[in-house]
């Protein structure tokens, strides 16, 4: 397991689909010189298969699965990164600190519909049924605040966003 003096090395951002985590995530690692590790990226890698056909095929409970294995390894293997995590990830991964700095992108329910248009919505299998999404992100809201260690809000410039997350580490 990572001690603490181990995970001030990865910063873990966390928050709802649509948030801005992969976004920031590079930038931040093109800022600080580190690895950016997407867990969702890193999970299709591994199966082969978009995480859209993951659901489909073998449910969420398999893919929730999926994300605690590479939880286990990141907080393991993973040194020096920016991980973007999965928007479900931080309700079935007690102990992100494990990987690092847990970082929560805070952003309107409204301001992620605008983000993600119908488009994007159509892969994002929980984005299916928008009444459901919201409903998913007023729940996960309170899962991302507990797991935080430094909360921004990330409704405003990727500059100003990313100053801040350096800024509070």
């Amino acid at each position: 397991m990572a001690t603490s003096s181990t995970c001030a090395e990865n910063v873990v951002l966390i928050g709802f689909m649509g948030a801005g985590k992969s976004t920031v995530g590079r930038e931040l690692a093109r800022r600080t010189g580190r690895y950016f590790l997407d867990a969702d990226a890193l999970i299709e890698a591994a199966q082969g298969r978009a995480i859209a056909s993951i659901f489909d095929e073998e449910g969420e409970a398999y893919f929730r699965e999926l994300e605690q294995q590479s939880a286990r390894w990141m907080a393991e293997c993973v040194r020096g990164s920016i991980v973007s995590t999965g928007g479900g990830m931080p309700t079935v991964v007690e102990r992100l600190r494990e990987i690092g700095t847990v970082v929560y992108l805070k952003l309107p329910f409204e301001k992620i519909l605008e983000r993600i248009g119908p488009e994007e919505r159509r892969k994002r299998p929980l984005f299916h049924d928008i009444e459901k999404a919201e409903k998913l992100f007023a729940k996960r809201q309170k899962i991302y605040e507990a797991q935080a260690q430094i909360t921004v809000d990330a409704d405003r410039p990727l500059e100003e966003v990313v100053d801040e997350i350096l800024r509070r580490l």
